[in-house]
């Protein structure tokens, strides 16, 4: 009572005092926050940041930081799934059509925003909003620049990820208002934008710190993740520059390497070995719900029951529709050599024969019909697999070839929308891949740059080192206009990275969309195969006088095209245009 009376009177002392001064009218309220008051400590920018990372979970606005995203949309969007735009995995479901539509070259300009395109943008009004207003924290400069660092290096990731898709994009770099001139401005240039964007990774790549405390867990991003970025924005800008035109591709490259090479030889990572090569590469993919400390991964999404949830494992089993030929084919035979040229080759005649003889990673990734119970597959079904759309029961797919590198029999079937698979957002061998490829691409690559990066992949599975004297030739890639050593190089990419989120960045930045062109086919259905798969309900069509699984048969995606005026660059929605009439369309839209 006494404390109620107390508190009575100091309201009505304050209200008497108000009603006596009009500068009382000026003054905050104690107990809100408000912009005036917040910028003060470094637990407020840090608070702040805070909600930068909740913005980038949503995969589809913020595409950069990729994982799963939150809930049902998880069946969708996400890392797992943007190999679904290339050759590499074949969907055909129906919530999966954006994929089959950009796939096959039959997108068109929307009226409004699609998956992973151009929207987004309260992200970059949330990032400069912060940039405003860090600098009256009454902190140290080292301490503040640590989050400053923070989200400049969001910053350029997401432009750089529009400049990737849509060419020219609108920088912003202040926070605005609605009458801000920007709002209808034109779109900036390309070089212009990636310059800027360049500074951002360079603030970020010097300022972040080297650990944030967290041991490893999910935390924030810290400075050498901020170089693995650096070096993936950079090679993909460097490379389209050299392939596409544009000024200086070679300074690019050379940030790419420089960055990636610091990472490699500072900082605390590595690949994950054991010395076990049948099992070491998929072992960080064999999803478990914590991926604390473990030595390659450099940044994860945690998931946990009752927060933040997915259900990738059960729905993307059958929704992505499985591994292509063309990506299995991929994979080198255990002499080093492709199988156009490798006499250990046993052909296709049955699946068994497909995982003769090849690089352990391709059993790692694809399920071998005797490893059913050994990865335990579909609540580790006892049916023979692999099982196609329209046999009875079992887990059905379109091509033949069921990917088990991401699969976790716990996750897969747990009650809907339950599951706490986490996702790598960047890990160490990506490095090693963009060092490779960046000394190559200038032309100064060295044994010594491949022993310490794409030959460490190679000895993970016991694969034969590349030697850059003795590279092979395949003939299936002699057309590409590149050497054959960096064709090698781009197949351990495809190979190490696969579902990991790269291979339509990476064919659009080497300008390689020819690629795209070619029908997307699975395992081989000869009559011997259609006995052993009976019931299957799947079209197949002769490549070179052989019958595969033709994915796409009779259906709208059927015969890709790839129009090299056009498709290595989106649409800009016609939403937007209708919003600022002076954003111009991309050519040949």
């Amino acid at each position: 009572m006494r404390n109620n009376l107390a508190y009575s009177l100091f309201s009505l002392a304050v209200l008497l005092f108000a009603g006596c001064n009009d500068d009382f009218l000026q003054r905050l309220p104690l107990d809100e926050i408000s912009n005036e008051t917040f910028w003060n400590t470094e637990n407020d920018l840090m608070v702040y940041n805070n909600s930068l990372y909740n913005l980038a979970r949503d995969d589809n606005n913020v595409p950069i930081l990729m994982g799963h995203d939150d809930g049902f949309d998880s069946h969708r969007y996400g890392i797992w799934y943007l190999d679904e735009f290339t050759d590499n995995i074949a969907p055909r479901h129906s919530r999966h059509t954006r994929y089959q539509q950009v796939r096959s070259g039959k997108h068109v300009v929307p009226g409004g925003t699609q998956w992973y395109g151009y929207r987004g943008w309260n992200f970059v009004r949330a990032i400069n909003v912060g940039m405003d207003n860090y600098d009256r924290a009454q902190i140290a400069d080292e301490v503040k620049n640590k989050y400053v660092g923070e989200a400049r290096l969001f910053r350029g990731w997401f432009y750089a990820d529009k400049v990737s898709k849509f060419g020219d994009a609108p920088w912003v770099d202040r926070e605005l208002n609605v009458d801000s001139e920007e709002l209808y401005a034109s779109r900036t240039p390309r070089e212009e934008v990636m310059s800027h964007v360049l500074e951002d990774l360079n603030f970020a790549a010097t300022h972040l710190p080297d650990d944030w405390g967290d041991g490893g867990g999910p935390g924030r991003i810290n400075r050498w993740a901020a170089l693995l970025i650096k070096s993936r924005v950079c090679l993909f800008e460097g490379t389209w520059r050299k392939y596409h035109g544009g000024s200086n591709p070679e300074i690019w490259l050379q940030e790419a390497a420089s960055a990636a090479k610091e990472l490699m030889d500072d900082g605390p990572y590595e690949l994950y070995v054991t010395g076990d090569p049948q099992n070491d590469y998929h072992a960080i993919h064999h999803i478990r719900e914590d991926l604390t400390g473990v030595p390659e991964v450099m940044y994860w999404r945690r998931y946990e029951l009752g927060i933040f949830t997915n259900h990738v494992q059960s729905y993307h089993r059958g929704y992505n529709g499985g591994a292509t030929k063309s990506m299995v084919e991929d994979y080198l035979c255990t002499d080093g050599q492709p199988i156009t040229t490798s006499s250990l080759y046993e052909g296709d005649a049955t699946i068994e024969d497909v995982f003769m003889n090849r690089d352990p990673r391709l059993r790692q990734t694809i399920l071998h019909p005797d490893d059913v119970s050994r990865w335990g597959y579909n609540n580790f079904d006892t049916r023979e697999y692999p099982r196609l759309r329209g046999m009875d029961g079992g887990q059905r797919i379109e091509t033949g070839y069921h990917i088990i590198k991401v699969y976790d029999p716990l996750s897969a079937h747990a009650t809907y929308n339950t599951s706490e698979t986490p996702a790598i957002t960047l890990r160490f061998g990506e490095a090693l891949l963009n060092y490779a490829e960046a000394m190559a691409e200038l032309g100064t690559i060295t044994q010594a740059d491949v022993d310490v990066s794409i030959n460490l992949l190679r000895d993970r599975v016991g694969m034969p080192h590349l030697d850059i004297n003795n590279v092979p030739v395949d003939p299936r890639y002699v057309d590409d206009g590149v050497s054959p050593l960096i064709v090698e190089i781009r197949r351990e990419r495809r190979v190490e990275l696969f579902m990991e989120g790269f291979r339509y960045d990476d064919l659009r930045r080497w300008k390689q969309g020819k690629k795209l062109e070619t029908p997307d086919y699975g395992i081989r259905f000869d009559d011997a195969a259609q006995a052993r798969y009976a019931g299957a309900n799947v079209a197949f069509s002769e490549v070179d006088g052989v019958p595969y699984v033709d994915i796409y048969k009779g259906t709208d995606w059927e015969n890709p095209v790839f129009d090299e005026s056009k498709h290595y660059l989106w649409p800009i929605p016609t939403s937007a245009i209708s919003q600022n009439t002076n954003i111009q369309q991309n050519p040949g839209w």
